[in-house]
This record gives structure tokens, C-alpha cells and sequence, in this order.
């Protein structure tokens, strides 16, 4: 699998959150925003993909 880069903006409260919860679960932030991706439907994805194909 080929890694990519993400880069996202937000609130250092937000960003300081993140990082609190993901010492508290001795996790790396990466592993934390990976696990809440997987935790997405993949009905909003397969509904999402369907609007890029359709543009």
C-alpha cells in the first residue's frame, strides 16, 4: 500500500484535543483519524463517489 499525505487545518484547541485523546489511548494521532475513517458508512462513500463520477 502507498502512503499519502494529508495536511489539515485546524484549531490549535482542536489540534491540542487530538492529541490529548490519543496519549490517553497510547495511540498516534495518524491512528486515531485512521480508525475514525474506518468507522465512516461506506454508504455515505459509495454515495459520495457517485457525485465526483457524475461531475
Amino acid at each position: 500500500m502507498v502512503k499519502k499525505r494529508l495536511d489539515v487545518r485546524m484549531s490549535e484547541r482542536r489540534l491540542n484535543k487530538l492529541r490529548l485523546y490519543a496519549a490517553s489511548k497510547d495511540k498516534t494521532m495518524t491512528a486515531i483519524l485512521e480508525d475514525l475513517i474506518d468507522s465512516l458508512p461506506s454508504e455515505e462513500i459509495d454515495k459520495s463517489l457517485a457525485v465526483l463520477k457524475d461531475s
